[in-house]
């Protein structure tokens, strides 16, 4: 079990706090109040395989219906003990009851159809237990605002039939009062009120003898009493009566059903348990999609691995993420520098996501992300951030790690936040390295922070330890919170001093103080950071382009398939079709050859020249009609006729269009609509047309000499660029008078697509944009219609 120091150091309840408030019921939360990380690999496997599905389920499904849940256990319980259920509590049980039914229905439709896998999800709704009978018991006597109803018994219904009619007339007799001839002399009003359960008048104080009776209340003035004319008491007492008999019938009731409870309380007890599970993993997979989280691969060997990491508590937009990775080759890190900020983050990012991880949470990180199950994780991270902490505070500090060396082993995870700060810097440079050479030395993995510049030199001279440090920008005086990893931190005061305004000759005498070695340092960190800085710019340069090329290797692959299935479908179409004709053919053949033997052997039928001449003419029907001979016919037509201003087809575009003049032999320039084509006369159908020909001028847009294309190429291009070159590309479209063209931005990682379409969307001249049909480029281009 891990230390609840840990936890709270590295505020494990805050996050658990975050994942609670996406429970849709009281059950969750308090399961998400008792939840910790577990030290077992088998469970953590689960835990966190559990969650996926849930994260599986939303992403298919969008929800998953977890309205109307109680937590009815102590219902339960006073059930089991003999006590009678109110009608709210009956009612929260069908309710329920009701929505695990609504539930397991809901798992059953994901399991039938397919979409994904849910074993987990499958073995909780096979646990639950089926109360259907008890839910429609409840139902059919309580409504959904916790009245018994009518019909819950015979006996019910004739007591408040009974009731009713009795108070109708008690009712009638005293609105008899109210509506008398003196009733707005005698009465402080005209209405029938209700006092101590009983029917009662407002009479004047100087009145009350006219009226007889009982005297129920009386106004905070004393000048109203509200009385009950003798008239009505004994109508008033039989309504008392059924009352107290409709109270003994309804509590006969709700014991008969508190009883049913009783009898089914501990398959209750499981259906809430399990009810809690599902809402807890829901909750954890919520969780996931709004902080873009994912789940990490689980190992006991002591790797951890995390692409792009950032601190589960800090926003989204703003937490810096980074790639921490050791626990193989490297099992201890140091972060050195001075102290700038996001040392400390660091060491809560690793502590709290792994801690995370055991408890079955997703954790903000890329795919490919690796978590070790440790038996135990000590942080000893203090808030004091200054060098000139007191001896108080150190003392404190090696209080935790005293303890902390005391417990550990190889299965443990250590943080140290500014080890040996707060006292002599050479003692406690020289007490640091001897509490990491411990730790390291005997297996645990290790991350520490300190300020000490004698630590700089701990990576290098020891097998197993990195150095690492968190980038800080001289020109703006402030960390970027970037972890270099391999590269030590370096002083920067110099730097500070000069940016703020120190006189260059105090920065240089200052300088002269440290000394050769302390310069060469400085110099190869620096130049350790420059070359880190090229390396991981070059990796992401490689992997960017790494992903657009396997991305558009598997679109050819595919669009390779497809065609490849599209010929085959051609190539069978068109083979069944010539074997459809060629059977044809023979068929009419053979009715023709009957048909003249038949003529033939009937010696005294005379074939006539017109029997003759139809026979022929079948014939040449029969046979098959030569589509290539029939076109190359067509072309040697089409040939002779077509000259310069003719309207013709064009065939592979379905458009008609202008001949403008002929290029070749075998091609002619042709004006279709705005565009001018150069196609092969193959294509190309004359038109007789309607009216004289006349020659389709070119489209020309005064003022410009250049013809503008239909689509724009922006792959490769910057993303100021990109933009400039799309506003213009939009003017000069409009200018020309295009109704639609397309901008190919490629796929890439979707940055320049995103840019180009929030473009278009603020454009006034775009009336609509899509993304490109299969044929067109697909999500690799735009297809923009203009106003």
């Amino acid at each position: 079990m891990i230390a609840k120091r840990a936890l709270k150091t590295l505020e494990f309840d805050k996050v658990r706090e975050q994942v609670a408030s996406f429970c849709t019921s009281s059950l969750g939360r308090t399961h998400l109040d008792l939840l910790e990380p577990s030290i077992d690999l088998d469970t953590v496997v689960k835990l966190l395989d559990e969650m996926d599905e849930g994260l599986s389920v939303l992403r298919v499904r969008g929800n998953v219906p977890m309205g109307g849940i109680f937590d009815v256990r102590g219902h339960a319980k006073r059930a089991q003990i003999g006590g009678m259920l109110s009608p709210t509590e009956l009612m929260e049980i069908a309710s329920t009851i009701r929505a695990s039914r609504i539930l397991r229905q809901f798992f059953e439709a994901v399991e039938e159809s397919e979409d994904i896998k849910i074993p987990y999800f499958l073995e909780r709704k096979q646990a639950l237990p089926i109360l259907t009978a008890l839910e429609h018991e409840i139902i059919a006597c309580i409504d959904d605002n916790g009245a018994v109803l009518d019909s819950a018994s015979t006996q019910l219904r004739t007591i408040r039939q009974q009731l009713r009619a009795q108070e109708s007339r008690v009712r009638e007799k005293l609105e008899s009062y109210t509506r008398g001839k003196n009733a707005s002399k005698m009465l402080s009003d005209s209405i029938i009120t209700i006092r101590n359960d009983r029917f009662v008048i407002p009479v004047k104080q100087e009145y009350r003898g006219n009226y007889g009776g009982i005297v129920h209340d009386q106004s905070s003035s004393g000048q109203t009493l509200f009385i009950e004319p003798d008239a009505v008491v004994q109508a008033n007492n039989e309504i008392r009566r059924l009352k107290m008999k409709e109270q003994e019938e309804i509590e006969r009731i709700l014991l008969a059903l508190s009883l049913e409870v009783q009898a089914v309380a501990h398959d209750i007890f499981v259906l809430v348990q399990i009810l809690g599970e599902i809402d807890v993993i829901l909750a954890k997979a919520k969780y996931g999609q709004a902080n873009k989280c994912t789940k990490p691969t689980v190992n006991d060997t002591g790797v951890i691995r995390l692409v792009k990491a950032r601190h589960p508590l800090l926003n989204i937009e703003e937490a810096v993420a980074n790639t921490i990775e050791f626990g193989d080759d490297i099992t201890a890190i140091v972060i050195t520098g001075p102290n700038t900020g996001g040392k400390t983050v660091t060491l809560k990012t690793v502590g709290l996501c792994t801690l995370m991880a055991q408890a079955g949470l997703p954790i903000p990180v890329l795919d490919g992300s690796e978590i070790t199950v440790f038996d135990q994780i000590f942080a000893d991270i203090g808030d004091e951030q200054s060098i000139e902490q007191s001896l108080s505070t150190f003392s404190s500090h090696m209080v935790n790690i005293v303890d902390i060396l005391s417990k550990f082993d190889d299965r443990s995870l250590v943080l140290f936040d500014e080890l040996g700060a707060g006292t002599d810097p050479q003692e406690g440079a020289a007490l640091a390295i001897s509490i990491l050479d411990e730790v390291h030395g005997r297996g645990a993995r290790v991350m520490a922070t300190t300020h000490y510049p004698e630590l700089k030199a701990y990576g290098y001279n020891r097998p197993g330890v990195a150095n690492a440090s968190v980038e800080f920008d001289v020109e703006s005086l402030s960390p970027t919170y970037k972890l270099l990893i391999g590269v030590p931190g370096r002083s920067n005061a110099f730097e500070i001093s000069k940016r703020l305004g120190l006189p260059q000759h105090i920065i240089k005498h200052a300088q002269s103080f440290t000394g050769t070695d302390r310069h060469e340092v400085e110099s190869m960190i620096a130049s350790l950071e420059v070359s880190r800085k090229q390396s991981e710019k070059d990796a992401e340069q490689s992997h960017a382009l790494l992903v657009e090329s396997e991305k558009i290797q598997a679109d050819l692959t595919a669009q390779l398939k497809e065609l490849e299935e599209q010929k085959e479908k051609l190539e069978q179409k068109a083979k069944d079709k010539a074997r459809k004709i060629v059977d044809e053919a023979k068929r009419e053949a053979e009715s023709i050859i009957t048909e003249l033997r038949h003529m033939q052997k009937n010696a005294q039928h005379v074939i006539k020249d017109h029997e003759l001449i139809d026979v022929r003419k079948r014939l040449e029907k029969a046979a098959p009609e030569n589509s290539v001979l029939k076109k190359q016919k067509q072309i040697k037509e089409r040939e002779m006729t077509l000259t310069q201003g003719d309207e013709v087809k064009v065939l592979s575009y379905g458009q008609k269009g202008t001949l403008l003049d002929k290029v070749s032999d075998t091609e002619w320039s042709v004006q279709i609509g705005i565009l001018k084509m150069k196609l092969p006369e193959t294509d190309l159908e004359y038109i007789k047309p309607e009216k004289p020909k006349q020659t389709v001028a070119m489209t020309h847009v005064k003022g410009r000499d250049t013809y503008v294309k239909l689509e724009l190429d922006l792959r490769g291009e910057r993303y100021e660029d990109a933009i400039l070159r799309a506003e213009k590309y939009i003017d000069d479209a409009v200018l020309s008078s295009y109704h639609q063209v397309s901008i190919i931005h490629g796929k890439g990682t979707g940055a320049l697509r995103q840019g180009i379409q929030q473009f278009l969307k603020n454009h006034s001249r775009v009336k609509s944009y899509r993304f490109g049909e299969a044929g067109e480029g697909g999500h690799g281009v735009t297809v923009v219609e203009l106003k």
